[in-house]
């Protein structure tokens, strides 16, 4: 391997933690992989790396020696987009993770149009809700809802979603239907939580001009979107999301809105990506393009008074 391979090599174990992963994702042997770490530590007269049966991790040289790396293939690659001309024509691997809800209901349906105007990126899309590890899992770029609390990553805002409360005509005929956002306290919701993060059961709602919040009782909670909206349509509680979430149960019957005379905030969108990739081609056309399709759906920020 060559010194530039052996330099993306080395940053991959560090990000994966893994001999075998980073080599499966270059696609080299394992083997290959663990020569060349062993030349490279020869040729700095320092070990690197240490190594376990479970995990690889970098020693304090190894780490400060990772986070130059980062920075010269990020210059390195910065200057060959510029040579080639990447920038209107990048070309590579690009990998997103986003919910379900939006793989299936937003991106995927028009990604067509993404190929057609890149037709040299290829994309590994994961779904989920989880909070994931950028860096360490090998992702460029996730789309989360909420106000993004990692300030260790860049984030784009894509779109303010408006919100609703709703719930099932079986719950609602079981527990009746709130009138004033006081009664929330009597009526039960559907929890959602992330990964770390404890349960929440609240509802908010903008009372007077003043943004509060409720806290209903509940039995269940979900960390998956689709699970939260399905668990409304089962008569579980009372759920507060996006409308375009579930626009199509709104229009057959199969969920009701309630509270419609005070307003939920609008739910933020961001696109989410690590520092050392803001300057790739790949991930700056993607989120561009995103930026595009959300404002499509939802709406210009600019309109929303967040420009």
């Amino acid at each position: 391997m060559d010194r530039f391979d052996t330099l993306q090599l080395f940053t991959r174990i560090v990000e994966l933690g893994s001999f075998s992963q980073a080599a499966a994702a270059l696609a080299i042997p394992r083997a290959t992989a663990t020569h060349a770490i062993k030349q490279l530590e020869a040729r700095l007269s320092t070990r690197l790396l240490d190594r376990t049966t479970r995990q690889v991790r970098p020693t304090l040289d190894g780490q400060a020696f990772y986070e130059r790396c980062v920075h010269v293939l990020s210059e390195l690659d910065d200057a060959e987009s510029a040579l080639r001309h990447v920038a209107a024509s990048p070309r590579g691997t690009l990998r997103v993770d986003m919910s379900s809800i939006h793989a299936a209901h937003v991106v995927l349906p028009r990604i067509d149009d993404f190929r057609r105007r890149y037709p040299g990126i290829d994309l590994v899309v994961s779904s989920g809700d989880r909070l994931i590890d950028l860096v360490r899992e090998g992702v460029d770029c996730v789309i989360r809802a909420g106000v993004p609390r990692d300030s260790t990553l860049v984030a784009r805002r894509l779109a303010l979603m408006p919100q609703l409360i709703c719930a099932s005509p079986a719950y609602l005929e079981r527990f009746g239907t709130p009138q004033h956002p006081e009664q929330l306290s009597s009526h039960q919701s559907v929890g959602f939580f992330s990964s770390g993060n404890t349960v929440h059961h609240g509802i908010d709602l903008v009372v007077d001009g003043e943004l509060r919040n409720f806290t209903p009782g509940g039995w269940i909670a979900t960390n998956d979107a689709q699970g939260y909206s399905v668990c409304a349509l089962s008569g579980c509680g009372l759920v507060q999301l996006p409308r375009y979430h579930i626009e199509h149960h709104l229009r057959q019957g199969r969920l009701v809105e309630v509270l419609g005379d005070w307003p939920s905030p609008a739910m933020p969108l961001s696109a989410l990506y690590p520092y050392h990739r803001q300057l790739s081609p790949r991930v700056r056309v993607f989120v561009d393009w995103l930026a595009s399709l959300y404002e499509e759906k939802f709406g210009s920020l600019a309109a929303n008074g967040m420009a």
